[in-house]
């Protein structure tokens, strides 16, 4: 028996990935159990050719903020994160193409040895012909997070939906992990996540793509299927999204 045609609600979306999810069990560095869980979870989308653009945070390796907190200088500690999110976005490229995934790296800080500098045309390009790209060095600038950098990388290359992997399956009202009568949201508006201060993402980058009406995805990363459940519209985890589309 055929099985039915599966059409993807979204043709190209943005990826964001924490890079404490590329820790798996450990307390620090890269997890190629998790490496691998993530390309085969990337592939079900590359199958159904689904253009696909990745950003990953650092925290696995360096936290700027942190660091900054304890007396570095926060424009140095952010150049530092921002060069940990260039190893992990190696990690993967690595990861996808021992799937036979064509991928490439773009970062926002020149390192033509190991990876290409970031442009929105080559970028446009890359998912054009079908290969994965994945964003590093976030922005290039201190001060902004690698959530900024994922919705602004989203709207460059007009994403479709801005899908953030994360922990735990959707927004809550408080931290689900640490208080068990927390309630999920499964829409919000991006206004009410600023005004209830949800830390799902820091409300530059919400702001961001509540000015260009760009929807964004919250899920559980670790449940196999996930992504492609979200990329297929299926009601998983939290959408966020602007008031005229709830």
């Amino acid at each position: 028996m055929d099985h039915p045609l599966i059409v993807p609600n979204y043709q190209r979306v943005l990826l964001k990935l924490s890079g404490e999810a590329l820790m798996g069990d450990a307390a620090f560095g890269i997890s190629t159990s998790v490496l691998e869980f993530l390309a085969a979870e990337i592939q079900t989308l590359v199958d159904l050719q689904v253009e696909i653009g990745l950003v990953i945070g650092g925290g696995n390796i360096f936290r700027g903020v942190s660091v900054a907190s304890a007396g570095m200088n926060r424009a140095a500690a952010d150049n530092m994160g921002m060069l940990a999110t260039v190893i992990n976005a190696l990690a993967l490229q690595d990861a996808l193409e021992s799937k036979g995934i064509a991928a490439r790296v773009l970062s926002a800080i020149p390192m033509l040895t190991v990876c290409e500098p970031y442009s929105q045309q080559k970028a446009v390009h890359h998912l054009r012909k079908g290969r994965v790209v994945i964003f590093g060095a976030g922005t290039a600038n201190p001060y902004f997070t690698t959530d900024t950098a994922a919705v602004l990388r989203g709207l460059e290359i007009n994403a479709n939906l801005i899908c953030k992997a994360t922990r735990v399956d959707g927004v809550y009202d408080k931290d689900p992990l640490k208080h068990i009568d927390a309630v999920k949201f499964p829409r919000l508006s991006f206004s009410e996540v600023l005004h209830r201060r949800l830390m799902v993402m820091d409300s530059a980058a919400i702001s961001l793509a509540m000015d260009n009406n760009t929807p964004i995805m919250v899920f559980d990363m670790n449940i196999p299927g996930n992504m492609k459940k979200a990329i297929c519209g299926e009601q998983i985890g939290t959408l966020i999204q602007g008031e005229d589309n709830e």
